[in-house]
Order: structure tokens, then sequence, then C-alpha cells
């Protein structure tokens, strides 16, 4: 038995991304990025600079670290995945099947993220010949990687470099060129420190930068060296080496140190350290470079400039700030991809590689007294141009489904984010869908479809729209205008139509077929007396007709460009409601299967095999009337083989059937079915990601397409639709002509496999709960931040700041430039969205209270709580003294602290408040009625039986509601018990 779990999404949050040439194609660059239990194969495309995910695959296990390295003489790159299964695997991206192949699974300890089995680090040799894997504590495993005979694959026996008491900060591969394999890692011996209990040894404990070296001759790991450092660090970031850089000089390179630099006038506490979280190497043949991201979102670009293979100066500048990141990826393509670790995923395009002189360059050689370092200042981006971004929903802290919107369909309001990043998203099941235009037409269309001059080329040349009593022909271009000359019968409406043979157009209507020579020469063949056209299909080389009265017409095109009618006719017993021709097959020149739905609620597969041609293959009964069919070919996953053919039924009632049809017999077997609308549903086919695609219509249009090994039926985001058809023209590589009531529209969807449209608002602080309105579309939200400033504070320490620097003036020319400066401190606030809030100390709290609309995101009223006050519950409360009124009650702390211990508690001890609020009936407003003191920190407020339920540390309160205050009725106080004590 196999349990498989699904979500209504993947995972949006990336803990792991690598970059390389994953499918072996030349100059091309992919990301490899891990969510969680899943990993993907993201690509740039390069006509419209947009992420493109190739490959998705769940792994059924939580990816710990992920690492891409290259065989010596390669010419594709590999991923070794470190996860919690207790194994190392190496896996090779095949492009032909668009999945990864597990090359290697070597089993080495326990499964679990346990801090002394490895998976949480790994590294690889430069030149791809070893892979280091370690865990947290003590244990480090060496493999070799080789080929064998046929070039494939080859790993060793693990190779152990175990070190007992020792923890492991971070881990990379050293560029020796072809020497021996060396690794690096950053390792804390608490040995000491664990057999001392005055904690002295702790102190005296130095941080060691250890290097492993893999011999390859004794096939053995040995601890070659170890380097203490003077302070700790927290992450190794591997320098190129032999003739591109100066790594691989194990303990002759002196300790060279460049400060990192603050923001000029931050409001930062000055006591908060400043982390390096994540870097990137970018290296060609003939220059190398670093980009180190701050906890804040800065990055700096780092040069070494060496004198021959020693480091002399190491240089700092700033770069840009983007979000912070768990990851950075540096393509050979001129891209940068953020992999964020709160908020969405961003990916920016390298405009210049900062060499502007404007900016100041800091060096390890300029002179600094002890404790003082540099100061730049930021600005929006200049070196990096933003390109696309991938939505995430991490970190989700709270979430509400609902018809809030009145939309009659649920939708998820979450609470995303951190600080000023942080966000409220509204999740509505449906397809994004991309508005090209939007053109009204002089009466209401019935159909509409979209028409190439030739075979080869590669855009739509004319799109017809069929009216009740005409037609009418618009040539694409730069722009769409009317066509004179496209030799359709505009006095008539149209059936169908559509490119036939090589370059001839075909034109179906009630009362014939009119064929379109490339010369213009039309030939024309027309129905019988008293007798009309009711239903056609066709492809590139085959026509089928049904007109009233049940009977059936076939033709084909002949090698001469003819079109020919089948000697013989086929008469049903019911009316014909819908037809489909399937695709023609590569290498052949027709088409097996024409499907019909007849008024007896039947479905029946003729064969148009030339040795029994009209013959029926298969019939299916039906629970409703056919509104709509359509034969598509879905292609193997693979690329190779038959492609699968599904037959797709619309019905009357709503329902979609999807059948998957034998390409020999003809049998229609494993039906599926789906309920779409309350209209009758109407199929269309279209393309998408260069495959065929379907556009459902109802009540709501959907799009059923096949991404990632499997079929999605996905709503779209967008005004119901009447009919559709594939578009493409220069500015539209892949999209949909529609038609919307009486406009023409050109939409396009691009974020296939999504199965939620998105749309955000922001918020000030990190947005912690939310309650909804009980009578109108809103919600009551509150936001916390720690270590964070409140709005009023941080304008009172602007004005400090400004204050302080006029009041340094000494004469009149310093006065002038104080001045300047104050006024911009006090009045260029940076954008808190993009350059992130200021830090404070720890146990500095900044709190608010929103109203929003759940309509539009407008926040109606925002309350600021004071400074050191943290919003830590809300409840909506009608008491029994007004119980038409809806109060919205928000639980503090008042000047909590993380750790107690640490932060000094007992100076300022903590307390709590409950606020009372007034909320408007209408949703548009709420007004603050009092504030009630509480002695400790409110944790939980429910509203109960008329009253207020609060509680507070281990009491619980009951309050009613008073005039200047809640009122305090009964307290009841609630005591632990425990177990050997």
């Amino acid at each position: 038995m196999h349990l498989y779990n699904l979500t209504l999404q993947t995972q949006t949050a990336i803990n792991q991304a690598v970059h390389g040439n994953f499918s072996g194609t030349p100059k091309s660059q992919e990301i490899v990025v891990g969510r969680g239990t899943a990993i993907e194969l993201l690509t740039c495309d390069p006509s419209t600079g947009k992420l493109k995910i190739l490959c998705h695959h769940d792994v059924f296990g939580i990816i710990r670290s992920l690492l891409s390295f290259r065989l010596t003489g390669g010419n594709k790159d590999y991923v070794a995945v470190g996860s919690d299964s207790g194994r190392i695997v190496i896996l090779e991206y095949i492009g032909e099947r668009n999945m990864f192949e597990r090359v290697h699974q070597e089993t080495y300890g326990k499964s679990g993220c346990r801090r002394i089995v490895p998976g949480h680090y790994i590294a690889a040799d430069p030149k791809g010949r070893a892979i280091m894997i370690g865990a947290v504590e003590r244990q480090k495993l060496v493999y070799i990687m080789n080929r064998d005979a046929e070039s494939h694959l080859t790993i060793s026996s693990p190779l152990e470099a175990h070190k007992q008491y020792t923890l492991c900060y971070s881990m990379c591969g050293i560029d020796v060129e072809y020497e021996n394999p060396t690794f690096a890692c950053l390792e804390y011996d608490y040995e000491d420190g664990d057999n001392d209990p005055t904690g002295d040894a702790v102190k005296k404990t130095q941080q060691t930068l250890t290097f492993y070296e893999l011999d390859l001759g004794l096939n053995h790991v040995v601890r070659k060296y170890a380097e203490p450092l003077a302070e700790p660090g927290n992450l190794l970031i591997p320098v190129p080496g032999g003739n591109e850089g100066p790594s691989g000089n194990l303990g002759d390179q002196p300790d060279i140190r460049c400060p990192i630099p603050r923001r000029r006038n931050d409001l930062d506490d000055p006591d908060r350290s400043l982390l390096i979280i994540c870097a990137a190497t970018h290296k060609t043949k003939l220059m190398y470079f670093f980009l180190v991201q701050t906890e804040q979102g800065d990055i700096f670009k780092v040069t070494l400039e060496t004198d021959k293979d020693l480091v002399s100066e190491m240089k700092v500048k700033y770069f840009d700030t983007v979000p912070p990141a768990n990851a950075l990826c540096i393509l050979k393509t001129g891209f940068l991809f953020v992999a964020s670790e709160f908020g969405n995923h961003e990916l920016y395009q390298i405009s210049n590689l900062g060499e502007d002189d404007e900016e100041n360059e800091f060096s390890s050689r300029m002179q600094l007294e002890e404790g003082e370092t540099f100061f730049y200042g930021v600005r929006p981006l200049k070196c990096l141009a933003h390109i696309d971004s991938l939505d995430s929903l991490s970190p989700l802290l709270s979430a509400h489904i609902g018809d809030v919107a009145r939309e009659d369909a649920a939708q998820i309001y979450a609470l995303c984010g951190r600080g000023a990043k942080s966000k409220l998203k509204t999740l509505r099941n449906g397809l994004e869908v991309t508005e090209m235009a939007v053109s009204e037409l002089p009466g209401n269309p019935n159909a509409v479809w979209t028409v190439k001059k030739n075979i080869d080329d590669k855009n739509d040349a004319y799109i017809v729209v069929s009216f009740v009593n005409a037609t009418l022909v618009l040539t694409i271009g730069e722009t769409v205008e009317e066509a004179s000359d496209s030799g359709f019968l505009p006095t008539s409406p149209t059936l169908g139509c559509g490119l036939i043979g090589d370059d001839s157009l075909l034109q179906i209507y009630p009362e014939g077929i009119r064929h379109i020579r490339a010369d213009r020469r039309v030939n024309e063949w027309k129905t019988p007396p008293r007798r009309q056209i009711v239903k056609c299909a066709m492809n590139r080389r085959q026509v089928a007709i049904a007109m009233t009265g049940g009977e059936l017409v076939y033709f084909e095109l002949d090698l001469n460009g003819t079109l020919n009618e089948f000697t013989e006719r086929k008469l049903f017993n019911a009316e014909v409601s819908c037809m489909s021709l399937s695709e023609i097959p590569e290498g052949e020149l027709n088409s097996r299967f024409l499907a019909i739905g007849t008024a007896d609620q039947a479905v029946r597969l003729i064969s148009l095999d030339p040795n029994d041609m009209l013959t029926p293959l298969s019939t299916q009964n039906l629970p409703s009337h056919p509104e709509s069919l359509l034969l598509v070919d879905t292609p193997s996953e693979d690329g190779k083989g038959q492609p699968s053919v599904h037959l797709n039924v619309g019905l009357q009632n709503g329902c979609m059937f999807r059948n998957t049809v034998d390409n020999v017999t003809g049998a229609i077997m494993d039906t599926r079915t789906r309920y779409l609308g309350t209209r009758p549903v109407k199929l269309f086919r279209v393309t998408c990601q260069g495959q065929n695609a379907v556009v459902c219509t109802s009540s709501r249009s959907w799009l059923l397409y096949h991404h990632q090994r499997r079929f999605h039926l996905t709503p779209l985001s967008y005004v119901n639709l009447e009919f559709a058809a594939s578009f493409s023209s220069e500015q539209c590589a892949e999209g949909i002509v529609a038609i919307a009531e009486n406009s023409l529209r050109i939409i396009a969807a691009e974020k296939l496999g999504v199965s939620f449209n998105i749309q955000s608002y922001n918020h000030k602080l990190t947005p912690r709960r939310l309650v909804v309105h009980p009578s109108a579309p809103a919600f009551v939200v509150i936001e916390s931040d720690h270590a964070a400033y409140t709005a009023s504070t941080k304008t009172a320490k602007r004005n400090e700041m400004a204050d302080d620097i006029e009041r340094l003036a000494n004469d009149s020319e310093e006065m002038e430039l104080a001045k300047e400066i104050a006024d911009v401190l006090r009045n260029n606030i940076p954008d808190e969205t993009v350059f992130g809030a200021p830090k404070a100390a720890r146990g500095k709290w900044a709190s608010a209270v929103s109203l929003l609309s759940a309509i539009d995101g407008k926040v109606q009223t925002y309350f600021e709580l004071p400074q050191d006050e943290n919003a830590k519950c809300i409840a909506l409360c009608q008491f029994s003294k007004h119980p038409e009124t809806v109060m919205v009650l928000v639980g503090c702390g008042v000047n909590e602290s993380l750790n107690p211990f640490e932060d000094g508690q007992g100076v300022r001890p903590p307390r709590g408040c409950v606020y009372t609020f007034h909320l408007s009936p209408n949703g548009d407003r709420f007004d603050l009625l009092h504030r009630t003191e509480t002695p400790k920190p409110v944790s939980a407020i429910h509203d109960f039986r008329g009253m207020a339920l609060v509680a507070f540390g281990n009491m619980l309160r009951m309050y009613d509601f008073g005039q200047k205050k809640l009122l305090a009725k009964c307290e009841n106080k609630i005591f632990s018990v425990g177990w050997g004590l």
C-alpha cells in the first residue's frame, strides 16, 4: 500500500537553490530549487524573460541541502541532495522525459533531521572529484565521484571524517586545481566547555577554520590544518583557485579584514551586529567577484586584489538592495535569482556590474579606529532590473476561508511575510489571466477563429468573427484592422474555418463550403436545395459536415490540393449536435477518427480509415444532450511513440466527460466526469507551452491543460467567455482570442500549474491575527513586530538625530551643511517595503490594529499602539449591556521580553492591557473606547455569554463592559500539575 499526499497548492517557500547546466544544452543555465518536500527545475525564457517551471518532483521527504557539481570534462551538471532520508542522492535531469533520474542513492545513517546525521551541509570539490556531506555535530562523510567504462557516474563507499564534540557552522570545497581534494569547515570544539561546570572554558574556546584533505592515493580523509579565529564566523565562501584565483594557499595567506559597512543615518540600534546571510560567486575566464547579502537585504560586491598567489586587498562596494534571501544564483546569462526568505522570489537582470565611480568603494587598506566602520547610503535599484516574480506565501501566519467578498465562491485570506514587507494575500481558485487587448464589436458575435496563411507561418494572419448573418475578417499585424481581400464570404455566418493544405483557406457556412486557394481562386461546394449545414469539423486535410436530417458528408484533400467528396454519405437516426476531427498524426496523411454527438444522447466514434470508411467504432451513451466535442492528442512523456488521444465531451447539463480513446480499436474508455457550471459546456482547442489545451466555457470559463506530467482543469480568473480560439502574433506567442458578450478579447494564461490567483495588500508590520466583520466584507487585523519602532518613535528619533547634527555645527558654513543633512534626514525616508524597517534593541515592540476591506484591501482605519506594547490576541465581543453593538477587544503585552534572563526583564516587569474598540455596522471604521490594565500579558480573549473571557498568566478573568474600562466580574486561578518534581 502506498499513501499519497495531495495539497491544494504546492509549497511556495524555497529553502535551497543552486544553478548550473542540468539539461546539457550548450550555454543554457537552469536553477534547481528545493521547496521543502519537492524539487523543481526552473529556467528563464529568453524570449519573455519570465521564469518557467520545467520539472516538478515530490521527493516525499525534507530537502536539507542541494549541491550542483560537474565531473571533470563533463558537459552537464548533476544535483546532489541531502535530505532526512539518511541517504545521499545524486540526480540527473533527463530532458527527453522531462524528469530527474536517480543516478545513485547511498544510505549512510538514520532517517530524520538529526544533528548527528549528515545531510545538513553538503560541499563538492570544484573539479567534481569528491563530495563531502556533513551533520551539524560530529559526522562528516566523503564520497569519491568517478566514471565507469561507459562514462556513467559512479560513487565510492563513504570515507569518514568524524570528530566528536565538534559543531559545524559552514562547509565548502577548496579550489586546489588537481591536487588532493580539500574541504573547509567552520567548527567549534565544545569538549572542554562540556566538562567545565564553571563556564570559563566556553569563554576561552575559539572557533576554528578546519581543512580536510582527501588523499586519493591512500583513499582516506585527514584533518590537515586548523586555524583558530579571533572572532566567530557564520559563512564560508569558496574563492576560485589555480589560474583563475588565489585559492589553495593553506596557512600562507595573511589575514585580511574589512568591516561590513552600515547604512548612513540609519535608525538601527547601534549595538546590533550585522550578519552576512547569503552569498554568490560569479566567475569567468577573465574575472571573478562575489555578491554578499546582509540581513537587511543590502548586496555588496566584493573583489580581491592579488599579489602573485596571495590576496593583498579586499574591496567592498554597495551593489543594490533586494529581499533577504535563502540563496542567490548568478546565471551566466546575466540574471540574478533571489530565493527570498520571506515573500515572493525575484528574478533580476544584471544591467551593470557596479563599476560606477559615484558609489563609494571600501577597502581593507583603509585605516579605521577600534569599533568604527564604513557607511553608505541606500538607493533604488541601479545595477539590477526587476524581471519576474514567483509567488510565495511563506511565512504563513494565519488564514481565513470564506466568501467574505460576497463572490458566491470561497476565498482564502492569508497573512504572510514579515515586517514592512508582509502582506494580506487573497487567494481565489483560478488561473491568472493577462489581458492583452479588448475591442468592442458592432454586434454580438457567436464565434471566433484564427487562421494562418501558410503552414510554415509561426503567427496567425486573420481573426475571423462570425455574427448571426455576417462574417468579419480582421488582419493581424502591429494593429488589428478589417481585411478586404481575405476571400471569405462576408454576407453569411461562418460555421468553421481554417488552413487546409499548405496555403489554402476554407470557410464553411450554412449553404456550402468555400475553398480559397493561395492565388485567390475560389472553389465552392453547395448544399442540396432546402438543406443546410448545421455542424462541421476540419483539420489540415479532412473536412466533415453534418446537414439537417442527420446526414454526414465527408471530404478529403488530394495530392493536387483539391477537396474531394467521399462517394458515400452516412445517415443518422438523430440530428447531429456536435462533431470533432482528431489531429493528423506525425508521418501520416489523414487522421483516423471522427467523433459525432447526436440528439439521442450518444457519442459515436467513426472510422476514417480507407478500409472501413465511416464505419462506427464505438458508442458512448450520455446522461444529457452533448453540446460540444473535442478530440485532443497528448504526446507521451518522452516524446516518443504514439500520442494519447482524449475525447472531451461537453454536456448541456454543465458536466464534462474526458475519455481515453484506444489508438488501434477506437474504443472509448477511462471516463472521467467534472461539473463545470450551470450552462452547457463548450470546448475549444488552444495552445499552452507548445501543447494542446482546451478552453471550456460554461457559467465559468476553465482551462484543461497538461503540465508537469499530469492534467490540470483550472477555472480562469476572468470574465466569462463564450467562444475561444488559439492566437499567436509577434507580441503574444501563445494567447487566446475570445468573445465575451459584444467584445473581442486577447488574453494569455502564463502561470500554468498554479491553483490560485493571488492579490496582495501591504501591511506596515507583521500581521498576526484577523477577525471577520459579522455583517460587512471587512477584516480587523492585529500587527506586531519585535525589535521594532512605532512610526511616532521613528519620527522622534529622526528629529533627535537631525537636531544633534545642527547643534554640533560651529560656523556658518558648517551650519548650512548641517541644515542640509538634517533636512534630508527628516524628509527623505527610505521606503520600508524595499529597504526594510530599522531594527531596535531586543525587548522593543511595535503594534497596530487595522481595519481592511476584503474587496480591494483598502485600509479603512489604522490605530497604532504605544511603543513596547505587543498585540497578541483579538476577538469580537457582544456585551449583554449592548447586544446590538460589536466590540473589538485586543489583548496586549507590555514590556515583554523574548528572553527574560538575558534581557534583564526584572527591571521592567511585564504587564498587559486590553483595548476596546467600537466597530461600525457597515465596516468602514472603528473607534477606541478605553484601555484596561491587566497584571500580566494577555494571551487569549473569547466572547462568552455576553461578557469577555480574558486569559493572562495562570488566571482566567471575566470582564463586563464599563464606561471607562472593562469591569472585572470574577476570576479563576489555574494551577498546573507536574510530574517527577
